[in-house]
């Protein structure tokens, strides 16, 4: 017999079709309706007695909001990265965390090349070019860009999103080199990609994208040493976490133009971005857009929905932290 649960409280709208199933589960479904992120103080309201909660990454789930969760078994949160959540305390605390894995691997892949095509080829400056009345016709040397064939791609972090944006890197012909925690059998296998040292890769690369997960060790990982390594002629990519590059070291290397360009759609900040990226023509700046797909964005619902559901059923987490 289906058992009847009680609270779910989700902090933002998701896909109808994610609460749809947790309604037609039996479950009482509360969703903050603000197009906003909750301020805390209505989040800690809402949480006292859900039994789930769903979160976004702008929900800060630390060790003081944990102790809120007077009855939760779950934190489903909407985002294949966890870093907002105090996972091992969560624990502690009998609570499990989940995760949307997979569900967004290629639209972020698929935005990552988006980037590394946009900076290579001057896309955005070569728009405004012509929108603000400077293209007076054709000419040699008119916004020359970067080839793809035969450059090396660095891919920092060869998980899920990192092996599909190396696979569709070498679709157009690049040499793949990646930095990781484990040998990756199947990129080596498929894009006869070489694993090296990091600073081997960055020194290297001709496009380094970052695909790190946040954590202590990752913070402003892309320091001043090691942007120092980069060719004047490389290319940065990050739709990763922000907070992995040290911004302001990145924003002092692009006006020095000690690198060709720099593609962010993740900002250390969010959504506060520092202003001197948005003046800087070798900055291609996006909001934080890589799991933007309808494709993804549904799934990404349902899978934290059904991982409720499971959860609460006792028959455990589909993708626990």
């Amino acid at each position: 017999m289906k058992k009847k649960l009680t609270k779910v409280f989700i902090t933002r709208q998701i896909h109808p079709s994610a609460i749809k199933l947790l309604i037609d589960y039996g479950c009482d479904v509360s969703v903050f309706k603000k197009d906003s992120a909750i301020s805390r103080h209505e989040l800690i309201e809402k949480i006292k007695d859900a039994d789930a909660v769903i979160p976004l990454l702008t929900e800060k789930f630390d060790k003081p909001l944990i102790d809120q969760l007077l009855k939760c078994k779950i934190i489903a949160n909407y985002a294949v990265g966890y870093n907002n959540i105090d996972v091992n305390y969560a624990k502690k605390k009998n609570i499990v965390v989940t995760n949307t894995p997979d569900v967004l691997t290629d639209s972020t892949a698929d935005l990552t090349i988006a980037l590394l095509l946009t900076c290579a080829r001057r896309v955005v400056e070569s728009e405004k070019f012509l929108r603000y009345g400077k293209y007076k016709g054709w000419k040699p040397d008119l916004l020359l860009g970067i080839e793809l064939r035969g450059k090396t791609l660095g891919i920092l972090g060869a998980g899920r999103i990192g092996t599909a944006a190396a696979i569709r890197g070498k679709a157009f012909g690049m040499n793949i080199i990646y930095s990781s925690k484990r040998r990756n059998d199947s990129l080596e296998a498929i894009t006869n990609a070489l694993k090296a040292p990091i600073n081997t890769l960055l020194k290297k690369s001709d496009f380094i994208s970052i695909h790190l997960p946040l954590t202590k060790e990752t913070f402003h990982f892309m320091n001043k040493d090691k942007l120092n390594l980069l060719k004047k002629t490389a290319v940065l990519l990050n739709t990763s976490r922000g907070e992995i590059i040290d911004e302001k070291e990145l924003i002092r290397t692009l006006k020095q133009k000690k690198i060709y360009c720099a593609g962010l759609d993740v900002f250390e900040n969010e959504p506060n971005i520092n202003p001197a990226f948005l003046k800087l023509d070798n900055a291609v700046v996006l909001p934080h857009i890589g799991s933007a797909t309808t494709e993804a964005r549904t799934n990404m619902a349902l899978l934290a929905a059904r991982n409720v559901i499971s959860v609460l059923s006792g028959l455990g987490a589909i993708t626990p932290v």
